[in-house]
């Protein structure tokens, strides 16, 4: 069987951290043993189930460049073992670790969100790389958002005259507004809701979430509570969607599955930018 090598960029960020524990449990991959961090991280290593990853800021690139030569996984997308990088760092880093990525014939799966989202299109569909880019890896709410762009789809303007609220509460250190509510605020604006992006309320303060939205205290530092509501005065009528997700596990999956869809498509070609829907129908 051919080893997938994964490399999870964001360490030592809780998301990345459980990512690698999950690349290294999976018997069709291989950590390699480096991240990509911030540049304000002064650790210079972790620990990830007895693995040691050595943590790479953005002004040491080029020891990450070397260690892959070294390490015989540097060739091409395309040829050789399959290469993937993971991306979980922050929106300000998105467009210039995709960049990176290009430059470098690192395919990549974004799981970060923020940046500009045309840009790093554009520099995928331009590029020797493929790319699976998506602003939620669960499964589930993957699911749940291509229902709801099928009834957009389908039925355009069916909630016109509705007012929208969308609430959305993450963890302190998430720095922009969730790209899940964003992408379910496309499908309700297709639906006829007039509503824009800065309108969506988020909360990151971990005293309101825990006496006002009443977030279980242990996962204050890692959630993620939405809710969607439709209201019609006149007619009397309210729905709301809600999707809480407490901890990262349900993340894990979908995560995987994108690296393993992603390695298949090799010879699919460069320049793709692939969506966890795809995913999703690839089984």
């Amino acid at each position: 069987m051919e080893l997938i090598h994964v490399m999870v960029n964001g360490a030592p960020g809780n998301m990345a951290r459980q990512l690698m524990r999950h690349v290294i449990a999976a018997g069709d991959m291989n950590l390699i043993p480096m991240s990509m961090t911030g540049p304000e991280t002064a650790e210079k290593e972790i620990a990830a189930d007895g693995v040691s990853v050595r943590l790479i800021r953005p002004d040491e690139k080029d020891l990450l460049l070397d260690r892959l030569d070294t390490s015989g996984l540097a060739a091409d997308g395309a040829k050789g073992s399959p290469v993937v990088a993971v991306d979980f760092t922050h929106p300000s880093a998105v467009n210039a670790n995709a960049a990176f990525y290009a430059a470098n014939g690192l395919w990549f799966v974004m799981g970060t969100t923020g940046g500009d989202r045309s840009a790093l299109h554009e520099t995928v569909e331009d590029s020797e790389i493929s790319a699976v880019i998506a602003p939620n890896m669960a499964k589930q709410i993957v699911g749940l958002q291509a229902m709801l762009e099928y009834g957009a789809a389908t039925f355009p303007g069916l909630f016109r005259g509705f007012d929208l609220r969308i609430r959305e509460s993450h963890q302190r250190g998430k720095a922009d507004t969730s790209g899940t509510a964003k992408a379910l605020m496309a499908s309700f604006q297709r639906l006829g809701c007039e509503f824009s992006a800065d309108q969506i309320e988020m909360e990151r303060d971990p005293v309101r979430q825990r006496e006002e939205w009443g977030i279980p205290e242990e996962f204050l530092d890692g959630h993620a509570w939405h809710t969607y509501t439709l209201r019609s005065p006149a007619s009397g009528a309210e729905f709301a969607i809600t999707h809480n997700i407490n901890g990262r596990e349900i993340y894990m999956g979908g995560i995987l599955d994108a690296v393993r869809y992603l390695a298949a498509r090799r010879t699919a070609g460069p320049g793709k930018v692939y969506s966890m829907e795809d995913v999703l129908r690839a089984g």
